[in-house]
């Protein structure tokens, strides 16, 4: 998706230290309209940092940190939001639906109850006290909150932790529906297979910077990478000896194979494995190319403070 001049969200050069510790250092991100950006990172690399200075409830310590054009702890901008954090404490003795008014009440033109709760599948659960629901029906009822209000911008902090897979594949749903609206989410997870699913950007952080940003392809396409199986006779210890395999095993007639030169390999097992069956050649998963990018990211770090020492 082009960049366009006016991004709804935007980090320039953030800088924000806790003491000693840099959480972020120099970090960059333009979120754009109608997009779904997904920030990646392990734990401690700065995603948490970049999303409480977007959300106003931190401040930089030098860069640039703007919620459509303004500065994030302006009221004006915060109407325009929704926010869905990991973490949320809310009255446990309110039923689902009083929470939906209550919320509603603080936004200029919310959604109606009625198709809040249908969007966020918890038009069952309006009548029940919120302390009374299962660990998913609260992350439903949360998801319900954040856009009760008709954000234009939707944080999304690790949405789908503690669902089961038909709740996640409906939130899913749903997300998809508004971003078809035209509204804008910053979604951070540790499923990769949301992000894959979901995102039309991604960014990938660690040690408080930005190391990657682009679509999930031009993410995968960073892994020279690929996964070969096939059903072969051949011996491991044969394909084990040809330099151009990185790891090899076998489960009961399935070879599995890695490499980054798949085309000579195939080539390899063809000739050497006539009776070869049901061979299939996959590129690098978006997990393989996320702990490439980390990996390089740590030891660049570890060369950095070794220089410094």
């Amino acid at each position: 998706m082009p960049h366009s001049p006016d991004p709804i969200a935007r980090l320039g050069g953030a800088v924000k230290r806790y003491g000693e510790l840099t959480a972020l250092d120099g970090a960059d991100l333009r979120l754009q309209r109608g997009e779904l950006l997904a920030l990646l990172g392990p734990n401690g690399a700065g995603k948490t940092t970049a999303i409480g200075l977007l959300l106003g409830l931190i401040r930089a310590d030098a860069g640039t940190v703007e919620l459509f054009g303004q500065d994030p702890q302006r009221i004006e901008a915060r109407r325009r939001i929704g926010v869905m954090l990991q973490n949320a404490e809310l009255p446990p003795t309110l039923r689902v639906g009083e929470l939906l008014r209550l919320t509603a009440s603080y936004y200029p033109a919310p959604r109606a109850l009625a198709e809040t709760a249908e969007l966020a599948g918890i038009a069952d659960l309006l009548k029940r006290p919120y302390a009374k629901l299962s660990g998913g029906q609260q992350r439903r009822v949360q998801f319900a909150l954040a856009l009760c209000g008709r954000p234009e911008l939707l944080f999304l902090d690790e949405p789908t932790v503690g669902m089961d897979i038909e709740a996640r594949q409906k939130l899913w749903a749903a997300i998809r529906q508004l971003t078809s609206e035209g509204c804008s989410v910053l979604l951070t997870t540790h499923y990769l297979e949301e992000t894959e699913a979901l995102a039309d950007r991604v960014c990938v952080m660690a040690h408080g910077r930005m190391i990657h940003e682009g679509t999930v392809d031009e993410l995968r396409a960073r892994v020279a990478m690929k996964r070969i199986r096939c059903l072969s006779a051949l011996p491991l210890e044969i394909v084990k000896g040809w330099p151009e395999v990185s790891e090899v095993r076998r489960d009961e007639e399935r070879l599995y194979i890695a490499t980054a030169d798949a085309e000579l390999v195939v080539r390899r097992l063809l000739d050497a494995d006539h009776h070869l069956r049901e061979l299939e050649v996959h590129r690098a998963g978006l997990a393989e190319a996320f702990t490439e990018l980390t990996r390089d990211a740590d030891e660049a770090s570890d060369n950095d403070q070794r220089e410094a020492a």
